[in-house]
């Protein structure tokens, strides 16, 4: 009897002592087929679920559309539209044939109201075809590490042979958010816009309702399809710290997203790192001085995750000499910041202090001294 008691006991303490503590997360949990949590500045995977399986992913396709439209450049530059590309099924942002528009308000009309007929528009825009544009798609993701992704389609709309799996999306968002102008359309939560023929204002309105729901979010996409399901690819800041959530097929992704961006902010703190560049310079040439000091314009902050410091570490790229006068603040090269052995970012090495330039005094060589003497035999003649 006391044997059993002492069992009984024993299991009792075992669960309470494993059982999770309150408002604990776990991604096992989430509603998502795939899912995926990660630190945006190293690309760090904090949590996931399926995170490498194939997936359809609709609509959260059009990062990559708009951020090659914006890597295009001439943003603002109007132009009438392809009458046969505009001509597609599902969301649109509105254009009509002949519509004059820019690059800009197609970047809104993919990245807000999710438009099929902004994203088709692209693809003849910039590569001629869809065909043809979904190469440069597969290309780019090529460079970027997204081995488990095929694009096909520049919308989303569904075809077998047209995926990606919760890590490589979050890769791409990664990128994308590193362009301003993505970075600043994705996290819109509506935006007034001029095209048409004539061209006249209109509101677009972003269907990325965590925009509101989460304090912090900046972005970045929705996705649906009856195959893909419900797909969602976000960010979110807090402190110093941004993270990258992907969900696909996920009936509850507003929801799940929020619990993952709770944990991830638990789990995570931007940290200074111990750098000294006390003894950095560059040679001066003309100064008062053989060298001045230079540092950094700027220093990142470094993600901790779960405690952990990361490995923190950067290379410097210096000009061999700068001409004086040397003022406060002046270039004098590079630095490139990584941590754990990723690059994280670059900052101009600056000068910290000033130099004054010297004008030597002139004294004539023997070169001189030789033209100055014939030239006065010439006048004695």
């Amino acid at each position: 009897m006391k044997r059993s008691i002492l069992c009984i006991f024993m299991a009792a303490v075992i669960l309470v002592c494993c059982a999770p503590s309150a408002g604990a997360f776990s991604i096992s949990g989430v509603s998502a087929k795939a899912a995926v949590l990660i630190d945006a500045q190293t690309g760090t995977i904090i949590s996931g679920k399926n995170q490498y399986d194939r997936l359809p992913m609709a609509s959260t396709t059009k990062i990559m559309s708009a951020l090659l439209l914006l890597e295009s450049g001439d943003l603002d530059k109007e132009f009438r539209v392809d009458n046969d590309a505009i001509l597609v099924e599902g969301s649109s942002m509105g254009l009509c044939p002949d519509d004059v528009v820019t690059k800009r308000s197609l970047c809104y009309g993919m990245l807000l109201p999710s438009g099929n007929d902004a994203a088709n528009e692209t693809a003849v825009l910039l590569a001629g075809s869809g065909s043809k544009f979904a190469d440069m798609m597969n290309k780019r993701a090529e460079k970027l590490g997204m081995r488990d992704t095929h694009f096909v389609t520049p919308s989303g709309l569904h075809d077998d042979d047209h995926y990606s799996t919760a890590y490589d999306m979050a890769i791409l968002t990664r990128e994308a958010l590193k362009n301003e102008t993505f970075r600043e359309i994705c996290g819109t939560t509506k935006a007034k816009l001029r095209f048409g023929n004539p061209p006249y204002e209109r509101w677009l309105v972003n269907t990325n309702k965590l925009l509101s729901l989460y304090d912090g979010c900046i972005g970045v996409k929705t996705g649906f399809t009856d195959e893909a399901g419900r797909c969602l690819v976000s960010a979110a800041e807090r402190d110093g710290v941004t993270l990258i959530c992907v969900t696909l097929n996920d009936p509850n992704d507003w929801n799940d997203h929020i619990k993952m961006y709770n944990y991830g902010f638990s789990q995570t703190k931007s940290v200074d790192p111990s750098f000294d560049f006390s003894e950095l310079c560059v040679n001066v040439a003309g100064g008062d001085k053989d060298k001045v000091r230079i540092i950094p314009a700027e220093i990142p902050k470094y993600t901790s995750i779960n405690g952990s410091m990361p490995e923190a570490t950067y290379e410097t790229s210096v000009e061999k000499f700068i001409y004086a006068p040397v003022s406060k603040g002046k270039k004098a090269g590079i630095v490139r910041y990584y941590s754990d052995g990723v690059l994280i970012g670059t900052s101009d090495l600056v000068a910290a202090e000033e130099c004054s330039a010297v004008i030597k005094e002139y004294k004539p060589g023997l070169d001189d001294k030789i033209v100055n003497w014939i030239k006065s035999i010439l006048k004695k003649k």
